[in-house]
């Protein structure tokens, strides 16, 4: 995924409801480091636009003429995207389904229309740097989705966001299980550095180091593998 450091994080919006796109870009333009640089209304025209502009963020509604979200967001984020782009999912809907489908095809954050306008400038500029955000109150739910089976009562058939393909390539060392830890219960990288006392850089850099030795493509993916492995509980 493409970071930004530094400039302006360019933004294009797409939404069905012209209020919705309204709301958002008043929230966003209203940022000193956040410019909304193109609005759709279907996910064909959102697709296509995101293809020609190559913004910082897509910021994608789920339910859209044309083409959804979902769809939408595996085009242009999925594995088979040639130069993958960074995309956010705002919905009204707050669905598991919704969640997996979206995190499978590429999303790296999930928020509610409903959150607070500080809540989705965050995301944008997380999404901008390629890390994920979850809004909360989805968060702990799909968190318990990823709890071993053992530890938890049988749940309903739904396909789970898959965690990497295998275990790690290499060990982790100590300190980036502690960090691995911290991300799988929701911890941003500015409270995974206050806790551990170390730099931000240094977060990013273990980060780094087991996003390779995993083979995940993002921290949702990292988080999946620690419940799965059952480092946190």
């Amino acid at each position: 995924m493409e970071t930004v450091k530094g400039k302006t994080i360019r933004v294009l919006l797409a939404d069905d409801q012209e209020m919705v796109r309204a709301a958002f870009r008043m929230i966003l333009d209203a940022q000193p480091d956040i410019e909304v640089v193109a609005e759709a209304a279907d996910g064909a025209t959102a697709v296509a636009e995101a293809r020609r502009l190559r913004p910082d963020v897509c910021l994608l509604d789920i339910r859209m003429p044309e083409l959804d979200g979902l769809e939408a967001t595996r085009r242009l984020a999925g594995p088979e995207a040639r130069h993958p782009l960074n995309v956010l999912i705002a919905t009204t809907f707050d669905l598991d389904e919704y969640v997996y489908r979206a995190l499978r095809n590429g999303a790296c954050g999930f928020l509610l229309k409903d959150g607070s306008p500080a809540l989705l400038a965050e995301a944008v500029r997380a999404a901008a740097h390629g890390e994920s955000m979850i809004s909360p109150s989805v968060t702990v739910r799909l968190l318990r989705h990823m709890t071993p089976p053992a530890a938890s009562a049988p749940a309903k058939a739904t396909a789970p966001v898959p965690p990497p393909a295998s275990g790690p390539v290499g060990p982790l060392t100590e300190r980036e299980l502690q960090v691995v830890r911290r991300v799988a219960r929701g911890r941003t990288n500015e409270e995974v550095a206050a806790e551990l006392y170390v730099t931000l850089s240094t977060v990013k850099t273990h980060l780094g180091n087991v996003q390779r030795k995993l083979d995940a493509r993002n921290r949702v993916e990292i988080a999946a593998w620690a419940w799965e492995s059952g480092l946190v509980g």
